[in-house]
């Protein structure tokens, strides 16, 4: 897949249904390089590092698969609360690679380590500094099974480390992003910020997603920085939160994948406090502008689903309880048989209510309300009164559709945001590896 820069250098091109991409700021301490190890044989990048030189606090979530590539158990097993470096490799997953996987981090860490070494013994400032194996992590994404390229992407790393700067505008953000892409047709990219003070705390963050996406992480790998300083372990703890309504709420075909990452990194360049905790002012103001950027990238993910045309909200409200809420708004989004009707602008409500049944929660059939955007659909136990199929089917041909199901049985309520299914999905996931 290849990447035509010209479309993100017009303003009048649409670029996405979420509009513009959003201008990312300069991390203080972030160096950042992508470059193309030619892994798809046209040229792309497909090699991205993120680089720390005076290092980073950080704090990453990953898959729950039982099956997982060869640089989680790598990442794992640092226990390093600041690390100097991320590398990031497309087109190869590194999952179900054996022992060849596993040694392949071992070379890539040990020249990526050298190389970085040498850069930092090159430092105007004359100071030098050893980066070490442990200092750095590793996510991959692409095709499990076949074996990992690390011959192709070793003999890169000296011109990738070459090519990495402190400076970034909006274009250099979009070219990091549409390096960890694969089945997506764009890059994802998002940023907020806020005043501690007098001091200025920035958010970034980049994300690719398209296909096997579903809880927990979704099928994706999202990576954020923050100049603020926060510690690993309450970084844990806000990325955890973040995540409950935002990666962890999407789904695009319910398949989960072996190698789901989402990272936080600080930079600590920004003093927002000392001993801070999730009590403070400062803290809580940041875990706002971080739910609010995960959430946009998560969305994101979900308009770029495989083959999708159409953005879905599915609301769950009064359940008697938040995993009860989950477990209905899943059932519906997972449901080929609702997704397919999606895409054939049909209101076929009956699919909607077939979902709320098949997920095993106890619902109360007579309470049951139904609304496909702002049109009851079902209440009573029966189809409602003021149904017009006329008025649905103009709404169908929406971009985004909204479903809300009150099951009027608690106070509890779950939002998960899903998209349609079309034949594009099936062309896309039958030639996957081609």
């Amino acid at each position: 897949m290849t990447i035509n820069i010209k479309n993100f250098l017009n303003d009048k091109t649409k670029l996405s249904k979420m509009g513009e991409f959003q201008s990312l700021k300069q991390i203080e301490g972030l160096e950042m390089a992508s470059i193309s190890a030619d892994l798809y044989k046209d040229g792309r990048d497909d090699l991205a590092l993120f680089y720390f030189s005076k290092g980073a606090n950080y704090a990453t979530l990953t898959t729950s698969n039982s099956i997982t590539s060869e640089f989680i158990p790598w990442n794992n097993n640092s226990h390093k609360k600041i690390i100097k470096g991320l590398l990031v490799n497309t087109k190869n997953a590194n999952t179900f690679t054996g022992k060849q996987g596993k040694e392949s981090i071992d070379i890539l860490a040990k020249n990526l380590s050298r190389v970085l070494t040498i850069k930092e013994s090159k430092n105007q400032k004359g100071t030098s500094e050893t980066v070490k194996i442990k200092d750095l992590i590793f996510a991959s994404t692409g095709v499990i099974g076949e074996e990992f390229p690390v011959d192709q992407i070793r003999e890169r790393l000296p011109d990738l480390v070459d090519r990495l700067r402190a400076e970034h505008n909006k274009m250099y953000w979009i070219k990091m992003a549409s390096a960890i892409m694969t089945t997506d047709t764009k890059p994802k990219l998002a940023y907020e910020e806020i005043l501690v003070g007098d001091e200025l705390v920035k958010i970034c963050g980049v994300a690719k997603g398209s296909g096997m996406i579903a809880p927990n992480l979704a099928t994706m790998l999202s990576f954020i920085f923050t100049n603020a300083d926060i510690n690993s372990n309450l970084l844990k703890t806000l990325l955890k939160r973040a995540t409950a309504n935002s990666f962890n709420a999407i789904t695009v075909d319910s398949d989960q994948s072996t190698n789901d990452m989402v990272s936080i990194f600080s930079t600590r360049a920004i003093k927002i406090g000392q001993n801070i905790s999730l009590n403070d002012k400062s803290v809580q103001k940041f875990e706002i502008a971080l739910k609010k950027l995960c959430l946009n990238l998560a969305k994101q993910i979900v308009v770029d689903g495989e083959g999708a045309k159409k953005f879905v909200t599915i609301n769950v409200i009064n359940a008697k309880s938040l995993g009860s809420a989950k477990n209905i708004a899943f059932s519906i989004a997972n449901s080929p048989l609702f997704k397919t009707a999606v895409a054939g602008e049909d209101p076929n409500w009956g699919r909607i209510a077939m979902g709320i049944g098949k997920s095993g929660e106890i619902v109360d059939q007579k309470k049951l309300k139904i609304k496909i955007g702002n049109f009851i659909v079902a209440e009573n136990g029966k189809v409602s009164e003021t149904y017009d199929e006329k008025k649905l089917k103009e709404y169908m041909e929406w971009g985004s559709i909204e479903i809300e199901i009150n099951l009027k049985l608690g106070n509890d309520a779950f939002k998960c945001y899903t998209c349609d299914f079309t034949h594009d999905y099936i062309d896309i996931n039958a030639d996957y590896r081609n």
